[in-house]
């Protein structure tokens, strides 16, 4: 095989810098990437990847760098510039930002889903304590939108032109989002109090917010289950699995009050030959 040169050289280079992030971060969403089509697969890695940074950038690395508060919102705010023009423009400096952005242009992510992405992790350098308003907008900036980015690749990748997914798609995509969101807020509660200095469900003021954030995780649940077999085939079967994966973590957050809760191999891989064979998701009627 030829090697490739110029433009393209560069934007190999950029894809592959964008999995190498799934690769240092995270092994569950690395396998779960594998289980998706060639077709989505080397997208959803990049919006992991942006994901991953801004996130990182708030969540210690750049205080740990000697970074203040200030500082690390210049840097948070310059990566969204970058991205923004990068998606613009078909280029970036920035190599996960030039991922993102070939990710962008072929699929039709844009400002409206980029901007709240970035609001909300502004967010977590000047909120401590959410109440339910800053809450709801801190998931859908930090959550929803990113389903809705892996939602525009579902539909999109490969497509000549763009067309708008279908508005159970789109519910179901956030929905899914959301619970995603608020299981993670559950298992990590110690850890952000406690290293972070937040509140995300607002623990302090309403002692019932466990018991609601868990009727909200099984209501979400319910509503993204109904549109994942709308789904193209490629990219149904590993967004099943995680469906069911989180419903998992959400009975064992009902069944333990404490500690950061798991899913152990074994129960893993009965989720994902279920999924595999069925091509669906688990129906439950929850507990909400």
């Amino acid at each position: 095989m030829n090697r490739p040169e110029g433009l393209a050289l560069y934007n190999r280079t950029a894809r592959q810098a964008a999995a190498a992030v799934i690769d240092g971060y995270s092994t569950s969403f690395g396998f779960a990437c594998r289980l998706l089509g060639p077709r989505v697969r080397q997208h959803v890695r990049v919006i992991y990847a942006l994901v991953r940074v801004a996130d990182e950038i708030v969540d210690g690395p750049a205080a740990e760098s000697g970074l203040d508060r200030d500082r690390t919102r210049c840097v948070l705010d310059g990566l969204e510039s970058q991205t923004l023009l990068a998606i613009e423009e078909g280029f970036s400096a920035n190599l996960i930002a030039h991922a993102f952005a070939l990710t962008a242009r072929e699929c039709a992510i844009d400002a409206e889903l980029v901007r709240p992405f970035f609001a909300s992790m502004r967010a977590d350098l000047d909120v401590e304590e959410h109440d339910d308003r800053s809450r709801d907008e801190y998931v859908y900036g930090s959550a929803e939108v990113v389903g809705l980015m892996c939602l525009q690749v579902f539909v999109n990748a490969g497509r000549p032109r763009p067309v708008p997914p279908d508005p159970v798609l789109r519910e179901g995509a956030q929905r899914l989002g959301a619970a995603f969101q608020e299981i993670n807020f559950l298992r990590d509660a110690d850890h952000d109090r406690d290293r972070l200095g937040r509140d995300y469900l607002g623990f302090a003021k309403a002692p019932c917010a466990r018991d609601s954030a868990l009727r909200r995780i099984d209501q979400d649940l319910r509503t993204a289950c109904e549109s994942i077999t709308m789904l193209p085939r490629d990219c149904r079967v590993a967004v099943a699995i995680a469906h069911d994966l989180f419903q998992a973590l959400a009975l064992r957050l009902r069944a333990e009050t404490s500690g950061r809760v798991r899913v152990n191999n074994f129960r893993k891989a009965a989720i994902a030959i279920r999924a595999a064979l069925t091509q669906a998701p688990k129906r439950t009627h929850g507990n909400g």
